[in-house]
């Protein structure tokens, strides 16, 4: 029963860091001109996060941090889902 109340809590803490994160990307596409859309912005996240990908690795020559946070924490928010689900069965 503790793995599933630590699964859930890491889950939501990943989950609050992957909106911090496409928050960012979104402000980021927004000052460099780009139309996105905030009202969407849950559906159209993993776009954006491709577009920002895309952007800094042509610019920079490496992709930039925050689509870096963006993949870790959807992940991480993944994994410990799974963890939870499986500490009920």
């Amino acid at each position: 029963m503790n793995t599933l109340y630590i699964s859930i809590a890491l889950c939501v803490i990943c989950g609050i860091w992957n909106v911090v994160s496409t928050l960012l990307i979104y402000n980021t596409l927004k000052k460099w001109g780009f139309r996105v859309n905030f009202l969407w912005l849950r559906l159209l996240g993993p776009k954006y996060a491709f577009k920002y990908k895309e952007i800094t690795k042509k610019e920079t020559g490496s992709v930039g941090p925050l689509f870096y946070h963006w993949i870790v924490s959807i992940n991480l928010a993944l994994i410990f889902v799974i963890i939870a689900i499986i500490s009920q069965l």
